[in-house]
């Protein structure tokens, strides 16, 4: 059974139309991405899942339960980790945990025991009696995931997990997120992160405009909608756009954005040796991997989202 079906998936808030017919299947024991740029509709999709928002129509499960007909049988299943860290700051890092659990019946015993494990798992083991407001950002982060899990749900929602987060902070909540994909828990993540997505998910959409764009694994998506490799030119006007297009081959695809001209390439080293053979004056360039961001920005465009 998948963990969310979807089908013609629709959400309005008055005139505007956030997600505009979707069909969705998310199997169950993955971690599963939902990108877009902002206003894309992946939040209203998120909320829509844990029936926090009811579709305005279309169908949509959750295990195989009706979301819009048995909304309290879904959230038992789920576990929510929000843009906010919306903890309680008048409690300990334990009690946050242990009056959570109460929302779903947990005997107190449980509750605490299930707390202790949960929080060293998530490396706070040794802040348990503190308060949520000596905490760090990556300590809260962590100890929302942790009160998320607090009811052992079978999926769990990550709206942008990491968000804000300094490296160490982020790779621990990743090495994490590992751990419970492997116990079995279903993961659904929506991140900006293009790195994040690569490393943590199995597949991923796209979502623009309330509409799937695509959807594949972050390899594959690299391989069907990119290059092999990019080449970044660094240009200051079109008189270096025109060279760098006479130098190299002229069946790649090009595109500038501001002062960068973006060659996407099967072969950078032979590019990048026809762009040493140009005069004076010199170019700056950078040869890299295609990698899940280019295929973002040349299916979303370029422009800003706000």
């Amino acid at each position: 059974m998948d963990a969310v079906t979807a089908t013609g998936l629709v959400k309005r808030y008055g005139a505007v139309e956030a997600v505009r017919g979707i069909d969705l299947a998310v199997p169950a024991g993955v971690c599963f991405g939902v990108l877009g740029p902002n206003g894309a509709g992946k939040t209203s999709l998120l909320k829509m899942v844990h029936a926090a928002s009811l579709p305005s129509a279309g169908n949509l499960t959750v295990f195989g339960i009706d979301v819009a007909r048995e909304p309290r049988a879904v959230k038992r299943m789920l576990g929510v980790v929000p843009q906010d860290d919306n903890l309680d700051p008048d409690l300990t890092v334990e009690e946050n945990l242990v009056v959570y659990a109460r929302y779903f019946d947990t005997p107190k015993t449980d509750a605490r025991r299930r707390a202790g494990e949960l929080l060293e798992f998530m490396q706070l083991g040794d802040r348990m009696r503190a308060r949520v407001a000596t905490l760090s950002g990556g300590m809260k982060r962590r100890l929302v995931i942790a009160r998320a899990l607090m009811h052992e749900p079978r999926l769990l929602l990550l709206d942008e997990p990491t968000t804000g987060l300094d490296p160490q902070a982020r790779r621990l909540i990743w090495d994490r997120l590992r751990g419970l994909k492997a116990r079995g828990v279903t993961l659904l993540l929506t991140t900006h992160y293009m790195e994040e997505a690569t490393q943590l998910c199995d597949e991923v959409v796209l979502v623009d405009a309330g509409r799937i764009v695509t959807r594949g694994a972050p390899r594959e998506l690299v391989a069907r909608h990119v290059s092999a490799e990019v080449v970044e030119v660094r240009v200051a006007g079109d008189d270096d756009v025109a060279r760098v297009k006479r130098a190299v081959s002229t069946d790649i695809v090009a595109e500038r954005v501001s002062g960068t001209l973006y060659l996407f390439v099967a072969d950078g080293g032979r590019e990048v040796e026809r762009l040493k053979r140009l005069s004076a004056p010199a170019i700056e360039y950078l040869q890299r991997p295609a990698n899940l961001e280019d295929v973002f920005m040349r299916l979303t465009g370029h422009e800003i989202r706000e």
